[in-house]
């Protein structure tokens, strides 16, 4: 694939045919991705708000961005969802003013202590993970809340190189009724982000989950390029992490896919 016009993927599977490595070329990308952004809500929803959950992240920033050169300031919404207090909602909000689009600060810690106490309640033992999930699901739910009230359509943010490794949230960050991004590396979407003229703060933002203390490439045990690189060119040196990278991409290919479902076929 050479990001030309018209040519990005609406699919949430990563891409087979790579963009070359070291020629990418953001301007392109940008026009082609805001193209089919375009066509999108032209076939999906014409008049339809782009419906947007904003972290501050190099993400979120980068699809807020790609969504209002689209559409224009006036059809995207973004929505800041802390759990509670949020120690880099500066940031989230640094963005929304940046691009000058409408928002709501929707606070989910009602909800998530609500669920959790009866969670706890009723199992007798939670899950880490659960804990780390539960507001990724919560943010989601809310964001088709906010898309019902408003005339929207939800915007996914995830990339190809979360995506690759299964980092998201199935029902959580990795839903949205549309993907600008899904063919994207994290260093092509920082790319695509500069280009829109987004603060270098926001582009370089180092992700967290918000609730371990970690990176995320503390937790993932590597750097997003060394997994970019590998993506885009099937070049590694470590042969640990290749074999880590390749195993975690299998285990989560189902959540690039359509739930599984059973079809009876009466003899």
């Amino acid at each position: 694939m050479t990001a030309k016009t018209g040519s990005i993927s609406a699919s949430n599977e990563p891409i087979e045919e790579p963009i070359e490595y070291e020629h990418f070329d953001p301007a392109d990308a940008t026009d082609a991705t805001v193209q089919w952004i375009r066509q999108w809500f032209q076939e999906n929803g014409p008049g339809c708000n782009a419906v947007i959950g904003i972290s501050g992240g190099k993400d979120s920033s980068t699809v807020a961005a790609l969504l209002k050169e689209a559409l224009g300031t006036d059809r995207v919404i973004g929505v800041l969802m802390p759990n509670g207090t949020q120690s880099d909602i500066d940031m989230a909000q640094k963005l929304v003013d940046h691009l000058g689009i409408r928002h709501y600060t929707i606070n989910i810690h009602d909800a998530y202590e609500g669920l959790m106490g009866e969670l706890e309640d009723k199992l007798p033992e939670i899950g880490r993970d659960t804990k780390i999930n539960l507001p990724a699901r919560l943010r989601m739910s809310t964001l088709y809340a906010v898309a019902q009230s408003n005339n929207g359509r939800v915007a996914n943010t995830c990339n190809l190189s979360e995506d690759w490794v299964g980092y998201s949230t199935r029902y959580g960050d990795a839903a949205g009724d549309f993907s600008p991004c899904s063919s994207f590396t994290t260093a092509e979407i920082k790319a695509i982000g500069s280009h829109l003229g987004l603060p270098d703060d926001l582009v370089e933002k180092v992700p967290t989950d918000g609730l371990s203390g970690l990176t995320d490439e503390d937790k993932l045990g590597f750097t997003y390029k060394v997994l970019d690189r590998y993506i885009r060119t099937g070049e590694i040196e470590d042969k640990d992490t290749k074999a880590k990278i390749d195993r975690m991409h299998k285990m989560n290919l189902f959540k690039l896919k359509y739930m599984d479902s059973f079809v009876y076929k009466p003899e």
